[in-house]
């Protein structure tokens, strides 16, 4: 059984854990093979490039200036040395932590689901040979962490990703108060940061988006592959028919009768509002988006998205 810890912070051990889930997937190209284009994976092609694939025997049409003439010679058979061109393209994963993502009616609190989405997507950037950095905000702090293809770096972004967490022991009054301007910050900060040709992840609830988000990402698309994991609680979506429920607030819980059917309406107007709002955001950057849920396992609802021959969106 899990323990409230485990549900609302993650912790360093277990985001370096979580190698073990990641070793099952993979992630897809951000262009079609034809582009040509460098992409989160080896090209499938076979060429002469920079990393040694394998042998195998000739075959009509290979290049005659690959053959291998040690093994033809030992094997009395013509045989062609195979290379896998290696192609590495930066990943930038942006990842709020900030004070709504501090939350959760079930499954892990939103801030976990960030941390594990974000931890994932680095230890797959990292075994597929790319460059991966990241930048991390919690309403208080902004981390940046410039891509780069080592373990170290990635060990140091889930430092942060553990240490940037609200803890539930904080005061309710000891969050920062809630602006619609953090994740603005970071994907201004991300234009500073990201090179051209690069695949940013912003792992977020988007609850803050403002009137120049749209803009903020769409420059960012004119020169990136970018995609938007959004994380949502069920309560947030829609409330139960009845009963009487509290949230936390600056100033302490907030309790609410979900049977009024006021406050239902009110709740649906405003649900409803926020979520034309974000599709028009998204529709206008032209930005690829996935949803994933606090109730649910994040490598699980990944594997679908980042599979082979599988793309976000």
């Amino acid at each position: 059984m899990a323990t409230i810890d485990a549900v609302t912070h993650i912790s360093l051990p277990d985001l370096i854990r979580l190698q073990a889930d990641a070793r099952a997937l993979t992630l897809p190209s951000a262009k079609p093979a034809r582009a040509r284009q460098a992409g989160m994976q080896r090209s499938p092609q076979r060429g002469r490039g920079m990393a040694f694939a394998e042998v195998r025997q000739y075959q009509p049409g290979d290049d005659i200036r690959s053959i291998d003439w040690r093994v033809t010679a030992r094997r009395q058979a013509p045989h062609t040395k195979l290379y896998e061109e290696e192609r590495e393209r930066p990943i930038l994963l942006i990842c709020d932590l900030g004070p709504t993502m501090f939350f959760a009616s079930t499954g892990a609190y939103k801030q976990v689901r960030a941390a594990q989405i974000t931890g994932l997507l680095a230890w797959l950037a990292l075994w597929s040979g790319d460059q991966v950095g990241g930048i991390v905000f919690n309403g208080k702090t902004l981390s940046v962490q410039r891509p780069a293809r080592r373990k170290k770096s990635v060990l140091r972004l889930l430092d942060t990703l553990a240490e940037q967490q609200h803890s539930p022991t904080e005061e309710p009054d000891a969050l920062p108060p809630y602006s619609g301007n953090s994740l603005d910050h970071a994907l201004i900060e991300a234009r500073r940061v990201a090179h051209t040709g690069s695949r940013i992840f912003v792992i977020s609830d988007f609850l803050s988006v403002s009137a120049d988000t749209s803009t903020h990402l769409g420059v960012l698309v004119r020169h990136n592959a970018v995609n938007a994991l959004r994380i949502v609680d069920p309560l947030e979506q829609r409330l139960p028919d009845h009963g009487h429920f509290a949230v936390a607030g600056p100033q302490g819980p907030v309790w609410f009768d979900a049977g009024n059917r006021r406050f239902q309406e009110a709740w649906q107007e405003k649900v409803a509002a926020h979520e034309a709002r974000l599709e028009e955001c998204f529709r206008t950057s032209q930005v690829a988006t996935a949803l994933f849920s606090t109730n649910a396992d994040p490598a699980t609802t990944l594997k679908p998205l980042l599979g082979p021959g599988g793309r976000i969106g």
